[in-house]
């Protein structure tokens, strides 16, 4: 299993956990981060500790350690 966070610039991935709960569970299930998902990770941002992917088409910044709670696998 792999840790969204540590993922690669240009990787697929799909999603096979989200290990967060109550309002932040809520809030990425509303981006459509959920299981069986499919996420591309476009950019990361060192300095800010934050990672920008695609979901759908949608693009969404997350924090590293909201990454950190999302289990994927590469496709």
């Amino acid at each position: 299993m792999k840790i969204l966070s540590t993922s690669k610039r240009g990787e697929k991935l799909k999603v096979v956990r989200l290990n967060a709960n109550g309002d932040l569970k809520q809030r990425l299930l509303s981006f459509g981060i959920m299981k069986e998902a499919l996420i591309e990770i476009l950019e990361h941002a060192p300095g800010k500790s934050t990672i920008e992917v695609k979901v759908g088409k949608m693009r969404i910044a997350l924090r590293d350690k909201e990454a950190e709670l999302i289990e994927v696998e590469q496709i």
